[in-house]
């Protein structure tokens, strides 16, 4: 669908991410918290930034996406109303796929093939399954793999999409069931997924609302972590 906007295009801000190799979101989601209704930014990256859309929409913005060349696409985003973040790292979510910029040092067309593989797990329309469901469902086999850095950060995500408390009582109870008592006490428990989930009990039973929590599990387990971030 033609955008009316796209006209304007030529004007917005341009921010060049294809040299990047960190984690730049926080930095571009505060240039976009900055952007006045009826203005946009253009991101320059390597590949589709697919992963962005729902961030910059959550924020209120439309998109749009041309490809200049095999390597370098531009994906244009034009604001048509005022949306506050809700996530320092995401706007939509807490923690984006920002593993993604590692495939891009190895090969920009690697990292164009993860980003679509992403969108067809995470971003599919008419999916059968629910995001939390599937958030819970990735968390239960990063335990099983010993991935507890991505199950602390899919604990944390499907906890965003309203998971209780209950259910990841249970959820932690299979664990010590599945995986055996000794690899729970061992493995498990230590993990900084175990302790983001105790957190959540913690508070939760001090009587704050999710919004803190989250705010408080970001601070603790945000990307700064070497237990969670990538």
């Amino acid at each position: 669908m033609e955008r009316s906007w796209i006209g304007q295009k030529d004007s917005f801000r341009v921010m060049d991410v294809r040299k990047a190799t960190e984690n730049f979101l926080p930095k571009l989601l505060k240039q976009a918290q900055a952007v006045e209704v009826g203005n946009g930014l253009c991101i320059v990256q390597t590949f589709d930034p697919k992963p962005l859309y729902s961030a910059m929409a959550a924020l209120g913005f439309e998109a749009a996406t041309e490809k200049v060349s095999e390597t370098e696409y531009r994906a244009y985003f034009y604001r048509t109303e005022k949306r506050e973040m809700k996530f320092k790292s995401g706007a939509d979510m807490p923690f984006k796929p920002t593993a993604v910029l590692k495939f891009k040092q190895v090969d920009s067309v690697l990292a164009s093939v993860v980003v679509d593989f992403w969108e067809l797990i995470w971003d599919q329309e008419d999916a059968a399954i629910d995001l939390k469901t599937k958030l819970l469902l990735s968390m239960s086999n990063a335990i099983g793999a010993g991935r507890h850095r991505q199950a602390t950060r899919e604990l944390i995500k499907a906890y965003a999409m309203g998971t209780t408390v209950k259910e990841l009582d249970e959820l932690f109870t299979l664990f010590a069931w599945n995986q055996g008592i000794g690899y729970f006490s061992s493995e498990i428990g230590p993990s900084a997924c175990f302790q983001a989930y105790q957190k959540i009990k913690r508070m939760e039973d001090q009587g704050l609302e999710r919004k803190a929590i989250l705010e408080q599990l970001m601070q603790t387990f945000g990307e700064q972590n070497p237990d969670v971030g990538v």
